[in-house]
């Protein structure tokens, strides 16, 4: 608002000096409200306020994006700590591997294809799958225990 006063007088101020200089008589102290000049160029506070918009926007996204990737990093699976638990896998080719799961206190040694599941073995005794070649698939705790772990209350 303070911009527009300023660029209103300037414009009013070198039209006077001009009309001096030629000759011709002055024009009046006070110029409509809304003059060609300074009503076709955008308000200053109207381009603050973009600015504003754009800010929040930016923020709000971004929180949008932590929350989800915090959200990626603490989701619980379904089963991990129940009856049936995937220890580990191997690839055997592009769409087939071998898993070992443990379903209650048994470990079954199944094949994975495109479409199907078939058991290659069920094991007498289980197996520890600490190493070897195999994707090691860790148990993460539960969300309540990781919580109350970082409060520490646990």
């Amino acid at each position: 608002m303070i911009r527009a006063a300023s660029i209103m007088a300037a414009v009013l101020a070198a039209r006077v000096a001009g009309a001096a200089t030629a000759g011709a008589t002055a024009l009046p102290a006070t110029r409509p409200f809304a003059s060609p000049e300074i009503a076709g160029g955008p308000p200053a506070a109207a381009i603050g306020g973009l600015g504003e918009v754009t800010l929040a926007l930016a923020v709000v996204l971004a929180a949008i994006f932590a929350l989800a990737w915090v959200a990626r990093r603490l989701r619980v699976v379904a089963g991990r700590g129940g009856p049936l638990a995937v220890l580990a896998e191997v690839r055997l080719g592009p769409k087939e591997r071998a898993v070992l799961v443990k379903v209650g206190a048994a470990q079954l040694l199944v094949g994975v294809a495109q479409g199907q599941v078939n058991t290659l073995h069920v094991l007498a005794e289980p197996v520890d799958v600490t190493g070897g070649g195999a994707r090691q698939i860790t148990e993460r705790p539960s969300f309540r225990a990781a919580l109350l772990k970082s409060l520490g209350k646990s």
